[in-house]
């Protein structure tokens, strides 16, 4: 048996090479197969899905040609090789767009920050929350529709200028009676930064998830759209359940409640989250956070 063994060893393996593999060499691996994975679960559920599907299908059409050696296939996608990379740049425009943006957003360095925070830290103040949250609340309760948008890092400029300018502190009444029915100004998002409403009546980009449930309306796939492109907390009210959704990196959650609503504002009303839950002095916000 040994002898049969080696005989095969000596036959079938004896010339195959083994490189040496190094801890560097898995590392590697590693990192190109959670970027790889990374890439494919961020465009699963957009309209880029279908187009890297098609462009697999193509390229699988030229390795059938190349497997039987198809000469005039081969040469044309030789030729129009360049064409079709310059092709999927144009065409994944939007997606590479949102890559750079998110890649932008991380802040690599706060959690080294060894600095309390203060009023020059505050987006927003705790009476803005406040606010946010009961007009939300109150809204949902008689069934007016709503749509509030919660800028951070990224500026929101070019949405704002859709709708109709405004400078007003953030206030229970104001909210309520901007989204009032039959008003100038209740159709649309409103856009707020720090303490105060920015503008009205603001048109939204739409989500291109796939997945979005078929009974959600244009409010919420805004809401989920804006929330693809920027880093901002969205806060959706229904017109027809009352339920209030938060909307926040592409991820929408529905029939959220006020402790839920008011964590999440918290989570955000600080320029680095992270450090506010070690060294904030106060106390009693965040019990619910890890739930």
């Amino acid at each position: 048996m040994q002898l049969w063994i080696q005989n095969f060893m000596n036959k079938y393996i004896g010339d195959w090479y083994f490189p040496a593999i190094r801890l560097t060499d898995i590392l590697e691996i590693l990192i190109i197969t959670v970027i790889v994975y990374e890439i494919m679960l961020w465009i699963k559920n957009t309209k880029a899905w279908m187009l890297l599907r098609g462009m697999l299908t193509l390229a699988a059409f030229i390795l059938f040609a190349a497997i039987f050696r198809m000469h005039t296939i081969l040469y044309l996608a030789e030729a129009a090789i360049n064409v079709l990379a310059v092709a999927a740049v144009v065409v994944f425009q939007p997606e590479l767009r949102r890559a750079l943006e998110k890649l932008g957003e991380k802040n690599l360095f706060s959690s080294f920050s060894l600095f309390d925070k203060n009023k020059e830290n505050q987006r927003f103040s705790d009476y803005t929350i406040e606010g946010i949250v009961r007009a939300s609340f109150d809204m949902g309760s008689v069934k007016t529709g709503a749509l509030i948008v919660v800028e951070q890092a990224i500026h929101l400029t070019e949405y704002e200028m859709t709708g109709i300018e405004l400078d007003c502190k953030v206030s229970r009444q104001v909210l309520i009676n901007i989204f009032e029915h039959n008003t100038p100004l209740h159709d649309g998002a409103i856009i707020i930064r720090g303490n105060r409403i920015t503008s009205a009546t603001c048109y939204l980009p739409l989500s291109d998830n796939m997945q979005i449930s078929k009974d959600l309306g244009t409010r919420h796939r805004a809401a989920l759209g804006i929330s693809e492109v920027s880093d901002a907390l969205v806060i959706a009210v229904s017109e027809e359940t009352g339920k209030v959704s938060v909307a926040m990196g592409g991820q929408l959650v529905r029939g959220v409640t006020a402790e839920y609503l008011e964590t999440r504002l918290s989570q955000i009303q600080y320029r680095m989250p992270d450090t506010r839950k070690r060294f904030s002095l106060r106390k009693g916000r965040h019990k619910d956070e890890e739930n």
